[in-house]
């Protein structure tokens, strides 16, 4: 029989293995990992952890921190108009925004691999993403101003309107009232009460225009001449006064372009305008009717849209994030593309699928994972969205604009001075980023599994 060996002492015991210090799997002692991760810890702890911490402490105080006042805080943002309306903002911004830049970024990234110019096209809608949100906010908020002489958005929106419907010249005239036939007939016409007959000159005298902010180099007004139904237009009034009333007097400017109607029981039977020297002629149809000036004579000039007004305060804004974020969305899934399988695309194209199917069906399908990263990228970052509002809404229109991180400003520094409601929105919206972060968190580690 073999005996065994004795391993604790004698010629023949083999040697005891030394323990050696704990390692990870990686091969590096423990005590080095931790050191090297502490100061990771430290700052995470003191910039994350500690200000969540105290946040949720300090929402269960009064505005100056002094009493205990529970969950009435939180009562308090859901009994206000201005934190519902800025609930409801947010999630606008949260359901339209990431939708549209991520929609938009697909495109762009498919339209950079058809271009000629495909680095450069990326490049120009990358570019805004290297602008600050402060930078961008006073950019849309000079785009957006309401007048077209200094807003870009609405100088294009006058062009287009202008292109196909004619602007009043002289919006603010208006007939003599003391000196003119001319009374008001509805819809801001005027109409005359008598009736106009050939070979008796109408005289409709305007007023309520200085002569010296007529528009182009206005001639001198005459009386009109020659047989049939004739009549002049003319502003009844001269620098340095004098003259009769309601007669056309030496000096005094003539109104070119002015539209005058022959109406007769309520039927406009002829009309013409007003040439150079204020004068007009009618068909014979005109004799016996009255004269009416229509309202699209004195109607205001077409200033645009209100793109920081109640209505469109929030769209406008979001376009401007979409302008922003659009290249980041695209460089991400740009990147997506490049490693999509080219033998896939051409296998759909051989089945006979086309362009649209080979991009519905194929494409987009492929590029999910991609997508939902830069979809929840998205949503995390609106809930946060403070700058633009704040800078590009003007004083009137932001309490429509309004969201939580804008709120949460408000209420703790911006003259609502109550840090225990700013505290408790901040929660909120902790609350609102978790579960999206969850999910999130749960499709990285699928990715992971495969």
């Amino acid at each position: 029989m073999t005996s065994v060996a004795n391993t604790t002492g004698g010629a023949g015991a083999l040697p005891t293995p030394s323990v050696s210090p704990r390692k990870s799997v990686t091969g590096t002692r423990l005590w080095v990992a931790v050191l090297f991760l502490l100061p990771a810890l430290v700052l995470l702890g003191a910039l994350v952890v500690y200000p969540i911490g105290y946040s949720i402490w300090r929402s269960l105080y009064d505005a100056d921190g002094s009493g205990f006042v529970g969950l009435d805080n939180y009562g308090d943002i859901f009994s206000n108009d201005a934190t519902l309306t800025a609930v409801r903002n947010t999630a606008i911004w949260v359901a339209v925004a990431p939708a549209i830049v991520t929609a938009l970024g697909l495109i762009f990234a498919v339209l950079t691999e058809r271009v000629r110019w495909g680095t450069a096209f990326k490049l120009l809608i990358f570019m805004p993403m290297a602008i600050s949100m402060l930078a961008a906010g006073i950019i849309f908020r000079l785009v957006y101003e309401q007048d077209p002489d200094l807003g870009a958005a609405n100088a294009v929106a006058k062009s287009v309107h202008d292109t196909f419907v004619s602007s009043s010249v002289y919006p603010d005239a208006r007939p003599n009232a003391t000196a003119s036939d001319l009374k008001p007939s509805g819809g801001g016409s005027f109409t005359t009460t008598g009736t106009v007959h050939a070979g008796t000159p109408a005289l409709l005298p305007l007023v309520g225009i200085a002569p010296n902010r007529l528009p182009g180099s206005p001639e001198n007004a005459k009386a009109a001449t020659g047989s049939g139904v004739t009549g002049t237009v003319w502003l009844d009034f001269k620098l340095g006064g004098g003259g009769t009333k309601g007669q056309i007097d030496a000096g005094e400017k003539a109104l070119k372009g002015v539209k005058v109607e022959a109406v007769k029981d309520g039927r406009t039977v002829a009309s013409a305008k007003t040439g150079a020297d204020g004068t007009f002629k009618l068909p014979d149809e005109a004799d016996g009717a009255q004269l009416r000036l229509p309202a699209s004579n004195f109607s205001a000039p077409y200033n645009g849209i209100d793109w920081l007004g109640p209505t469109l305060v929030t769209p406008a804004i979001i376009g401007s994030y979409v302008w922003m974020w659009a290249g980041f969305a695209m460089v991400l899934i740009a990147a997506g593309l490049a490693g999509v399988d080219r033998n896939l695309l051409e296998a759909a194209r051989v089945d006979g699928a086309n362009e649209w199917q080979v991009f519905r069906r194929v494409t987009v399908p492929l590029l999910a994972p991609v997508l939902a990263v830069v979809l929840i990228t998205l949503m995390i970052n609106v809930m946060k969205i403070f700058d633009l509002v704040y800078i590009i809404a003007p004083q009137p229109s932001q309490p429509d604009a309004n969201v939580l991180a804008l709120q949460l400003f408000l209420s703790s520094f911006g003259g609502g001075g109550n840090e225990g409601v700013g505290s408790a929105i901040g929660v909120i919206l902790l609350l609102l980023v978790l579960p999206v972060m969850w999910v999130n968190i749960r499709r990285l580690r699928r990715e992971r599994q495969r």
